[in-house]
């Protein structure tokens, strides 16, 4: 082995001990807050209004407003395909009780359909009738 040789791994092996024991010291050190990779929320901490000022629109709320109130998916798709103004539900005038009952039961373009154990029939007619109101 030549001279070039024997200090490239002798170099190398210092290194690797300088690593690990810089690596040993940092598990004895209280963390960082400020270490690694930070990832901010895409909505600058906004979050989606869960308020409710009945119980019909509570139970929209809790069924239906993940997708359907701000920053739900069901609201920024029909955002693309229609008027934003209308795209969250309860800002449309133009949904009947049987179009929404029917519209969740079997899906609707990229809707999933909603089951009877996620929402009941009873619970879907409370919904579907807070959604056809037409005193918005």
């Amino acid at each position: 082995m030549n001279f070039r040789s024997r200090t490239a791994i002798t170099l190398a092996l210092v290194a690797a001990v300088s690593l690990g024991g810089s690596s040993l010291r940092a598990a004895d050190e209280a963390p960082n807050a400020n270490a690694g990779t930070q990832v901010k929320n895409a909505t600058s901490g906004v979050s989606q209004d869960r308020s409710s000022k009945s119980p019909e629109e509570a139970l929209f709320v809790e069924k239906c407003g993940m997708c359907h109130r701000q920053m739900g998916m069901g609201t920024i798709i029909l955002a693309r395909r229609m008027d934003p103004a209308v795209s969250m539900l309860e800002a449309r005038r133009d949904m009947p009780v049987e179009f929404v009952v029917q519209a969740a039961r079997a899906g609707i373009g990229n809707m999933p359909r909603i089951s009877r154990g996620e929402v009941s029939d009873a619970q879907l007619q409370v919904i579907a009738r807070y959604l056809a109101r037409h005193d918005k």
